[in-house]
């Protein structure tokens, strides 16, 4: 009988039996089998992973492909006055409802598919939005006003997260607010205190106000997000470690190390990147071979990201800083192919990612149960519109005594009310450890809530405020409807532009930049030794080379397009 429960012992019990009787005879601690690094699904749970990734990839591009429609009926009625990221929330809010009406009466059930996960966005939506804005930015303004910009973008961001944080720790300590802890506090007034441009630019636009105070505000709203992600990821940082037993003065500068760690060093890598690509496409000449290049720019694009990420430091900060080089010096060593395809992409790119953020930011409301409290709302919007005001107010009153260029009162009170909150709140209020679980669902539902309320309330508000300075400023300045545009598709939408298609020679560079006497300071610098040492100054060969190559493709689009009725023999002798 024995023999024979023997011999139905199968190997692997036999095996498993001899090892735990060996372990157990010698007393040895038997290591534990390695678990695969990526999980593999088989057989009938890889058909249905499969079957979820492919929904929420069709889903996703069905989004995608609506809103995009809307912003193109937008641009073609030409209804300026509505901000695209107004309509995209309305139409994600929209779909949301559909879908909550679908999923009630049994008929699908798409709730993985509307869910935005943090990870998808930091990952993958973020890093184009980032690395689009320092790659397009206008760097002469920028480097002349660097001073103030930081000073809005650093400081105003730590006063308004502050005034926040502060002010909602405070009220929870008197009962008025749902409690938080110190560290919850300052985090969630860090991740609310990201401004999104678009808004504001799109104002100060359309008032035609001086570049130099558009470049300001437009600077500062792009370092503002990224020290603003910085900031909160400070917060989590401190809530993570033990500070039971540390004072609040040690606790205040532990924080301000990691900050100064995390921002000069981010974008000190970020910096040193975008100057090794300049080198490198200065010397490995692939402009013959535009495919190439433009695949070593896309390398070089996500290449901070990753490893500021993989090293403890913000990716963030490393790719804007990264963009803003690499636009100031790699870019002008490539063909013009490979800066118009460059370009172009990049807005492409940096178009859909915002789009997806602001139709999932819609369809978020009624895509996972929510915590509300009216009075931790309330007070929230209160204390960011504070936050605000002491931010634009003093900085700008401060500045103006360093400024020949004046912030006019009227445009604080635009910057104030432009105050816009966008995706990075939102997914950062997703990305926060937060325990308990109703903690994290108030967070993210007050995130929602306010972020909606700026887009909608402040950004439908911005036409009435254009109408209201227009009316005060009528006998100065006489302006039409048609002259007020809040698309930033359209605005953005022609490629060639004079800063990024600059090819200049020699002689050309000498006489435009180096021979002129009233450049100080950084422009100096950089005009005499920078920009010679990492740019590939031009000869006659080159930019002549660089005219055919245009001419060519002009010309092969032309004969692929003439075959149409409306080609004719004196279009083409008019085109040649």
């Amino acid at each position: 009988m024995a023999e024979a429960d023997f011999h139905n012992v199968s190997h692997g019990e036999f095996n498993t039996t001899l090892f735990t009787t060996l372990a157990i005879s010698t007393k040895l601690v038997l290591p534990t089998p390695e678990k695969p690094i990526i999980p593999v699904q088989t057989g009938v749970q890889a058909q249905q992973e499969e079957q979820s990734s492919g929904m929420s990839i069709f889903f996703s591009l069905l989004v995608l492909g609506i809103c995009i429609i809307l912003v193109h009926l937008l641009i073609k009625y030409r209804l300026h006055f509505l901000p695209e990221s107004v309509a995209v929330v309305s139409l994600g809010i929209l779909m949301g409802a559909v879908i909550k009406i679908i999923e009630s009466q049994k008929l699908a059930n798409w709730k993985e598919e509307e869910m935005f996960r943090p990870n998808t966005f930091f990952l993958v939506l973020l890093p184009p939005i980032i690395f689009e804005s320092g790659y397009s930015l206008h760097k002469g303004n920028f480097f002349q006003n660097i001073g103030s910009i930081t000073l809005f973008a650093v400081f105003g961001t730590a006063i308004s997260a502050f005034i926040v944080g502060g002010g909602i720790y405070f009220l929870g300590q008197a009962d008025v607010i749902y409690k938080l802890t110190m560290t919850d506090s300052f985090a969630f007034g860090s991740l609310i205190s990201a401004v999104d441009p678009v808004a504001t630019i799109a104002i100060f636009n359309a008032l035609n106000v001086d570049p130099v105070l558009n470049m300001l505000v437009f600077g500062e709203s792009i370092l503002n997000d990224a020290v603003s992600i910085v900031l909160t990821n400070t917060a989590e940082g401190l809530n993570r470690g033990n500070m039971a037993d540390v004072s609040s003065w040690q606790t205040f500068l532990q924080a301000l190390a990691y900050f100064l760690k995390m921002f000069f060093g981010s974008a000190a890598l970020g910096t040193l990147t975008g100057l090794i690509s300049a080198l490198v496409l200065k010397h490995l000449d692939l402009r013959k071979t535009p495919s190439l290049e433009f695949g070593m720019m896309i390398i070089f694009a996500y290449l901070p990201y990753g490893l500021s990420e993989g090293i403890s430091l913000s990716g963030i900060m490393a790719i804007l800083f990264s963009g803003i080089v690499m636009s100031h010096y790699t870019h002008h060593n490539l063909s013009p192919v490979t800066q118009i395809l460059m370009q172009q992409t990049l807005r492409t790119v940096a178009f859909m990612c915002e789009t997806c953020v602001f139709a999932f930011l819609g369809l978020s409301i009624f895509s996972f149960p929510h915590k509300f409290e009216i009075s931790f709302v309330i007070w929230c919007i209160v204390l960011v519109l504070l936050g605000r005001a002491v931010n634009i107010f003093p900085l700008s009153y401060l500045l103006n005594f360093f400024r020949d260029h004046k912030i006019t009162p009227k445009m604080m009170y635009i910057m104030w009310f432009s105050g816009l909150r966008g995706a990075i709140p939102y997914a950062l209020s997703l990305h926060l450890e937060l325990e308990p679980i109703e903690k994290r669902q108030l967070i993210g539902t007050t995130t929602i809530i306010i972020v909606l309320f700026t887009i909608l309330i402040l950004g439908g508000g911005t036409m009435p405020l254009i109408r209201l300075i227009d009316i005060e400023d009528s006998k100065a300045r006489r302006r039409s409807k048609k002259d007020v545009n809040l698309s930033k598709t359209e605005k953005m939408g022609n490629t060639i532009e004079s800063e990024h298609l600059s090819e200049l020679t020699e002689e050309e560079y000498e006489a435009q930049y180096i021979r002129q006497h009233n450049l100080k300071g950084f422009m100096w610098l950089d005009a005499k030794y920078l920009n010679p040492f990492f740019t590939r100054r031009l000869t006659r060969e080159d930019l002549h080379h660089g005219r055919i190559q245009m001419k060519t493709l002009t010309n092969k689009w032309y004969e692929e397009v003439r075959q149409g009725p409306s080609g004719s023999e004196d279009d083409e002798q008019e085109l040649l």
